[in-house]
């Protein structure tokens, strides 16, 4: 420390601290605080007598002394409580008052099957059966959803779909939501003998789907793993997706170090169960780095419902198809001539990612495959589960792909806030 430094903090122990923190007498004491504060005489005397005075009349009278005693100094109090506490002007707290105080208490996040009003129904297919909950009119345009690792359309869309804004979208649209084999709530164990259905089958699992609801062509929303099964299906049904949104797709096979942890994953999943390692894993896939300064809530929310409501076998077996995927052999043709016979997403896609997602770069590299005539690529800022962090700008992206390809065009931006002022929120 330097000396100055050092010799004004000296001078200011002797002359203020040690002289308000040492009480000798009842003489010392009112000099220390005279001297503390640099009162003057004539000051003094103005500044103390009406505490003085407060403060005896306090004592004389029982129903004052007790009305005031929580915002008035004590008459006892020491000479350090008073140094400290002088500094404020003695009727700082005369005036103020609290009123009309309210708690408000946030409603409570869940993530439950029991909170959705969705029909269910099950689907059966070349490779087992699937769930898929149908929430809309059916009559409207249809929407189909795929979900990603470690969850299903509960974890994954009921938040974002009874958002505000996506719920005037919706009075559209009849939604679709797809469940992989084994992922919905409350799943039992897959046979040991089941052979789960690779990402080509699971795609083709789609066919049926649309069969059995007699849907000629579907909006495709797809999310990680989801998304990926909807490319595939897009690139083999081109004319059964008139639309398409991904967020956070990989295009292409997995890597080293992904296969690496995600075999490890699979191991404890079969053998222990849902281990830390194996949430840390899905914590990171799905928010990416920073989530707890972020949003501490929904970390707990998620880690919660990964730990308690997710069969750890039926994880595994989708975590290792989803390993095993194949390149989707997606090439950009910058040929014109040549456009129509290269294996391409033809339809209008939006690919969305957000920017602290571990998936940013996987989403450029599949931007880079796509037709830059019919594709577009987005990324959000402050958030990684784009879903569940910025909703608002995801709904309203999503509404303006929507409306780009004809759908919804009488839904804006005043509609929807009116939606919200007439509380047709659920």
């Amino acid at each position: 420390m330097p000396s100055g430094i050092g010799a004004s903090y000296r001078s200011l122990a002797d002359d203020v601290y040690k002289s308000t923190t040492v009480a000798e007498n009842k003489f010392s004491v009112i000099e220390s605080v005279k001297k503390a504060f640099s009162f003057s005489s004539g000051g003094a005397a103005r500044r103390s007598d009406p505490l003085l005075t407060r403060t005896d009349a306090q004592q004389a009278t029982p129903e004052g002394g007790a009305a005031n005693r929580d915002r008035k100094m004590p008459a006892s109090a020491s000479a350090e409580e008073t140094a400290l506490l002088g500094t404020m002007p003695s009727d700082s707290m005369d005036d103020i008052e609290l009123r009309n105080i309210q708690l408000q208490f946030p409603q409570a996040r869940t993530m439950s099957r029991e909170d959705s009003q969705l029909h269910e129904e099950r689907v059966e297919t070349g490779r087992g059966s699937v769930v898929v909950a149908v929430q809309g009119n059916r009559s409207r345009p249809a929407i189909l959803t795929y979900h990603d690792l470690g969850l299903n359309y509960v974890s994954g869309y009921q938040t974002f779909f009874n958002y505000i804004d996506m719920r005037a979208l919706l009075e559209n649209f009849c939604v679709y939501h797809v469940t992989a084999p084994g992922q919905e709530e409350g799943a039992p164990t897959l046979p040991e003998d089941f052979v789960y259905p690779t990402m080509d089958e699971l795609s083709d699992q789609l066919s049926f789907v649309l069969s059995h609801f007699g849907l000629r062509s579907v909006i495709g929303f797809g999310v990680g793993a989801g998304a990926n099964v909807l490319a595939r299906y897009a690139l083999a049904h081109p004319g059964k997706i008139e639309a398409l949104c991904i967020i956070n797709c990989v295009s292409t096979q997995a890597g080293w170090i992904e296969w690496g942890y995600q075999k490890l994953n699979t191991r404890h999943l079969r053998s222990k169960g849902m281990t830390q390692g194996v949430l840390d894993y899905l914590m990171w896939h799905h928010f990416g780095r920073g989530t707890e300064e972020r949003n501490h809530d929904l970390v707990q929310v998620y880690r919660n419902y990964f730990e308690r409501h997710v069969n750890p076998t039926n994880l595994a077996l989708f975590i290792d198809s989803y390993i095993r995927r194949t390149d989707l052999n997606i090439v950009r043709e910058m040929d014109p001539g040549r456009k129509n016979n290269t294996h391409t997403l033809s339809m209008p896609v939006i690919n969305i990612t957000g920017a602290l997602s571990p998936h940013v770069d996987d989403t450029v590299t599949l931007n880079g495959r796509l037709d830059p005539t019919n594709s577009t690529w987005m990324k959000i800022q402050d958030c990684g589960m784009v879903l569940e962090e910025q909703p608002a700008k995801v709904s309203e992206a999503f509404r303006l792909f929507l409306q780009g390809q004809g759908y919804a065009l009488r839904v804006s931006r005043k509609s929807l806030s009116a939606s919200s002022a007439e509380g047709k929120c659920y």
